[in-house]
């Protein structure tokens, strides 16, 4: 059990750091007063490309910026907590490929600035490894995903002005590209001893009602070589 508390208390620095960093870039920008949106990504553009490395950390407004940092903490958190041996390469995949690819395809000549690609990728990731791994914990987790940010499939459309929903789409896409790359990566074994049976050879064919009178069985065998309790409140 510490194991896990220290697990998830690791999992949640590691996510709260990202959402800092995040947030001391916008007070940065305010004391400063300037405009660092300039450093976002411009589409085929050369200039352009900086937004690549800068983009994700600048952010509008704190409306934007709070938008972004709820989600990034709590599917990070998810993320390093359950699948720890592929977060950093999702994160980076989700950071840069992205923005790759809206600097690659985008059209027009707005500016692209936000995390939300990366939130995007994080969310899809989690919800395509339930689909791919099929263990019960990614499972639970896309269902629980599913529940908070379900609504996240809209961002995918180009249907309100101003939201740059190619970082939407293609946060979607790696999201869902790394989690059936990597989904051999870090598999959890089912634990077939959820029915508690100890047989000691147990034939797989047998329908699960008969490995249930084998082990009846075998208890009553065992009860044959027991001394007799004299306790009156032991009951069997």
């Amino acid at each position: 059990m510490s194991a896990r508390v220290d697990k998830l208390k690791h999992s949640i620095l590691i996510s709260l750091w990202l959402v800092m960093v995040i947030w001391l870039i916008k007070i940065i920008e305010i004391a400063m007063s300037a405009n660092f949106a300039a450093y976002g990504i411009l589409p085929k553009q050369v200039i352009g490309l900086r937004g690549i490395l800068f983009s994700p950390l600048i952010h509008g407004d704190f409306r934007h910026l709070i938008s972004n940092s709820l989600p990034l903490l709590i599917l990070g958190t998810i993320l390093f907590n359950s699948y720890k041996e592929v977060a950093w390469k999702i994160i980076m995949m989700a950071y840069f490929l992205v923005g790759g690819l809206v600097w690659l395809t985008a059209t027009g000549s707005s500016i692209h600035i936000g995390a939300s690609g990366v939130v995007y990728g994080l969310a899809f990731f989690l919800l395509a490894s339930g689909i791919f791994r099929k263990d019960r914990e990614s499972i639970g987790i896309a269902l629980v995903v599913t529940l908070l940010y379900g609504g996240l499939i809209w961002g995918i459309l180009p249907v309100q002005a101003g939201i740059s929903w190619e970082s939407h789409l293609y946060g979607a896409v790696v999201g869902i590209v790394t989690a059936f790359y990597y989904r051999k990566i870090g598999e959890r074994k089912e634990d077939a001893s959820w029915y508690d049976l100890e047989i000691d050879e147990v034939d797989e064919h047998l329908p699960f009602f008969e490995l249930l009178e084998r082990k009846e069985a075998e208890d009553d065998e065992q009860r044959k070589f027991l001394p007799p309790s004299n306790n009156p409140t032991d009951f069997q």
